[in-house]
């Protein structure tokens, strides 16, 4: 173990925010240990801006519990933990763990409890990555290096502390992790990681809860790399293990929809993690939906059907929770609904809740050289950005051209039906009923309809007209008053 001046490292309580020195600060007041460790320290010495801050002690979850009261809350079976509010941020503080006297792991090696409380070289052994393993105490200046990580850091090298296999099937999350890491911070990959890293070791994420696979998801889609780890994920196996039907191929869609995601993240923009899950699971949603279409079903059912099994299948690997898939959903569903807006609904229409994230995903479509949006795309782009009067224009002329359309639709079905009378003409080989067609009923009626006026204009009724046809009512003429009436 060194330890480094936290000036020489880059470090100083200037960089930390308030919250985590408040945590710091009350458990040494308290007689514990406490010191700053994790991705924080790292990120900051990487002169990145960390999320958060995690904390570490020597004082047990109950102890903790005290020192803070109401504003601790400690949660967690297989790793307890304490969660302290410092205002509205929460900080999560560990206490320093040992090797368990009796190892609680499944048959494939895989932790299932440690919460065996030790000192802090024993903490650092349990650590997964070198560079995760500084702690870092603000208030005495110090950085305590364990393992030679600033040398790591200077490196750009992602090293696992303890044997790779052994760390793997001890929590093959840390798998997800190392491409995480590797992605985010452009770092390379140790080979003896590389070396045990197969195909087959991924196996081991079965035993991994789904509620958990999905948290790891998210962090691979919020981190702000997702366009550089998605082939990482291919090429070493992840892909199949997180994704259960989806083709581990990076398409088009997938890969600007990834790009757009990191450019809202690098400007500061919010993002909605289940909506790059519609953007994957969407291939699968279209073919599912034709397939209950070729079955007959309407297709509103179709798509609704079609959106439950694709989200069901996907919960084998990643659970996805009830509100994501609600959204997911509802910006499928608005695919439909903004390709062919009715003229008096696309007001409406673009205040819907799901608009936003519905036509950001149709552009991306478009974009990404999908045909099937008809240009749709960039007309709810320029729609937005015009005035009232320029919308109503925009609106009405929308409107004729959705009516000539449908008029060169119907011109071209009356096409199909001159060529097969034409056709019937020609090969008369089958005597059929003379087909009801309203196409070819309509001109005969117009016709009837002429002959019949023609006729009354001349002064001659035929036993079919329709006066003829009228119930006569006969009236007794004494009861009608003839002249003015007082």
């Amino acid at each position: 173990m060194q330890t480094l001046r936290a000036s020489k490292c880059g470090l100083s309580t200037a960089q930390l925010p308030a919250y985590i020195l408040d945590v710091i600060d009350a458990l040494t007041k308290a007689g514990y240990e406490a010191y700053i460790v994790g991705g924080g320290v790292r990120d900051l010495m990487l002169g990145l801006n960390p999320k958060d801050f995690d904390a570490v002690t020597n004082a047990t979850p109950a102890q903790v519990k005290e020192v803070f009261g109401r504003r601790c809350r400690i949660i967690g079976r297989r790793f307890e933990l304490a969660h302290v509010y410092s205002g509205r941020e929460l900080v999560e503080v560990a206490t320093f763990r040992a090797p368990p006297k009796k190892e609680v792991t499944s048959a494939a090696g895989m932790i299932l409890r440690d919460n065996n409380w030790g000192t802090i070289e024993e903490d650092f052994a349990r650590r997964d990555f070198s560079i995760n393993a500084m702690y870092y105490q603000p208030r005495k200046g110090i950085v305590l290096d364990f393992c030679n990580a600033v040398e790591d850091i200077n490196n750009k090298t992602l090293r696992l502390l303890g044997d790779p296999k052994t760390r793997f099937e001890e929590d093959p999350v840390r798998m997800l992790r190392t491409l995480r890491f590797a992605a985010k911070l452009n770092f390379n990959i140790a080979n003896e990681i590389l070396e045990v890293f197969t195909p087959e070791l991924t196996n081991l994420l079965r035993d991994v809860s789904p509620h958990r696979l999905y948290d790891e998801s998210q962090k691979l889609f919020t981190m702000g790399h997702l366009n550089r780890v998605l082939p990482m994920l291919i090429d070493f196996g992840i892909w199949q293990q997180l994704f259960a039907e989806i083709n581990p191929t990076v398409t088009t869609f997938i890969e600007r929809a990834a790009k757009n995601t990191d450019q809202r993240i690098s400007i500061g923009k919010t993002i909605n993690p289940a909506f790059f899950y519609a953007v994957l699971l969407w291939e699968l949603f279209l073919k599912r939906s034709e397939g209950y279409l070729a079955k007959g079903v309407t297709p509103a059912e179709a798509r609704a059907q079609a959106g439950l099994d694709v989200l069901k299948r996907q919960g084998t690997r990643t659970i996805i929770p009830r509100f994501a898939e609600t959204f997911i959903r509802e910006v499928w569903e608005m695919q439909t609904r903004l390709l062919n807006p009715k003229p008096q609904q696309i007001a409406a229409l673009s205040n819907h809740a799901r608009f936003r994230a519905g036509f950001d995903f149709l552009l991306l479509r478009e974009k990404s050289g999908d045909t099937n949006t008809q240009g749709m795309g960039m007309w709810w782009d320029s729609y937005q950005n015009m005035t009232s009067d320029e919308k109503e224009r925009a609106i009405g002329q929308y409107n004729r051209q959705r009516a000539k359309n449908r008029r060169k639709a119907v011109t071209q079905d009356d096409v199909v039906d001159t060529r097969v009378q034409v056709q019937a003409e020609i090969e008369p080989l089958v005597n059929e009923p003379e087909t009801r067609n309203r196409r070819t009923r309509k001109p005969r009626q117009h016709q009837e309809n002429r002959t019949s006026v023609a006729s009354t204009v001349k002064g001659e009724i035929g036993a079919d007209h329709p006066i003829l046809k009228r119930r006569r009512v006969k009236r007794d003429l004494a009861e009608v008053v003839f002249g003015p009436t007082q």
